[in-house]
C-alpha cells in the first residue's frame, strides 16, 4: 500500500512539475481541482519539489526555478520543439511586415518558420545572420531554377561571420555589417526572456551580434514560444524596455501574460488554449 501511495505521489509531482514549467507558474487551488486532491496534499507535493530544487514556492502556488543556461542545442534539435506554436507565431508576425520595407531576421527556428511566411510579402529587403533563413528566400527567388528572380522577390543580405550550432553567423564580421545598417523591423528569436534578465542566449558571441541587431532597428519584435518565458541564458543582450512587441503562443500562462503586459507595450498571443489547460 505504501509503495502504491509513493508511486502515485511521484506521478502527481511529475504532473505538477510539468504544469509549472509549461505555464510558468501554478496556483494551489488550480492544482487541487485538476488533480482532485486536497489542498494539504498539493502543498506537501510542492514542498517536496521545492526540496528537490525544481520549483520555488510563492504565495498561493509555485513557479519554476530559473537557472542560467549555457547549453545551446543545434538547429535540428530545436526544430522539433513546439512546431504548431512556431507556425502560429510566424503567421502573426508576418502580418507586421510591410511590403517594400527593410527588415532583419535573427537566427533561430521560429524566425526560420517566419521566413517561409514572408515569401509572399513583396519587395522586402531582408538582412539576416541565419544561413537557414537566407536559404528559404534564395530557394524562392528562382522557382524551378530557371530565369531571373521572380517579381517582388526579397533582396537578401547575409551578414557573414562564424557559424554557431544553431546555424547563425556571429562575431566581428557580422557585428560590423549589422552596425552599418538600419531596419524598419527586427524579428528576433531568443533562447530566453524574463523580467530580470531581459533577452538572453547561452552563446556569448551571439549575444553581441543580437545586441547590434537591436541597436540598428526602429522596432523590435520578439518571436518566441511560451517555453522561452522565464528561461535565462548565460548572456543578456537587451532589456525588456527595448522590445516593442512580443509574439508568442497560447501556452503562456495568465500570470505570465499579466507580468509581460506590465513591462511591454505589445503582446500578441496566437493559437487556442488546448482543452484541459488551466
Amino acid at each position: 500500500m505504501s509503495d502504491n501511495q509513493n508511486l502515485l505521489a511521484e506521478q502527481r509531482r511529475a504532473l505538477i512539475l510539468d504544469e509549472v514549467r509549461r505555464r510558468g507558474g501554478v496556483r494551489v487551488n488550480e492544482l487541487t481541482r485538476k488533480l482532485n486532491v486536497s489542498d494539504m496534499t498539493v502543498r506537501r507535493d510542492l514542498d517536496a519539489l521545492s526540496r528537490q530544487g525544481v520549483v520555488e514556492k510563492v504565495h498561493g502556488g509555485a513557479v519554476p526555478v530559473v537557472e542560467a543556461s549555457t547549453h545551446e542545442p543545434g538547429f535540428e534539435a530545436k526544430s522539433a520543439l513546439e512546431l504548431s506554436a512556431k507556425e502560429d507565431i510566424a503567421r502573426a508576425a508576418a502580418a507586421m511586415a510591410v511590403p517594400g520595407s527593410a527588415i532583419a531576421l535573427s537566427g533561430g527556428t521560429t524566425t526560420y518558420a517566419l521566413a517561409q511566411q514572408l515569401l509572399d510579402v513583396p519587395d522586402l529587403t531582408v538582412v539576416t545572420n541565419s544561413v537557414r533563413v537566407a536559404d528559404v528566400f534564395h530557394a524562392a527567388q528562382r522557382p524551378g531554377g530557371a530565369g531571373g528572380p521572380r517579381p517582388g522577390a526579397a533582396t537578401v543580405v547575409l551578414t557573414g561571420g562564424v557559424r554557431t550550432p544553431s546555424d547563425s553567423l556571429v562575431g566581428p564580421v557580422a557585428d560590423q555589417a549589422i552596425a552599418s545598417l538600419h531596419f524598419d523591423v527586427l524579428f528576433l528569436g531568443v533562447h530566453g526572456i524574463s523580467v530580470e534578465a531581459g533577452l538572453s542566449t547561452p552563446n556569448l558571441a551571439e549575444a553581441e551580434t543580437n545586441r547590434r541587431f537591436v541597436q540598428s532597428a526602429r522596432r523590435v519584435v520578439v518571436v518566441a514560444d511560451h517555453t522561452k518565458w522565464g528561461t535565462v541564458g548565460l548572456s543578456s543582450f537587451a532589456s525588456l524596455d527595448q522590445v516593442d512587441t512580443f509574439v508568442t503562443d497560447a501556452g503562456l500562462s495568465a500570470a505570465a501574460r499579466e507580468e509581460i503586459e506590465e513591462h511591454l507595450p505589445g503582446l500578441v498571443v496566437t493559437g487556442a488554449v488546448a482543452e484541459g489547460d488551466f
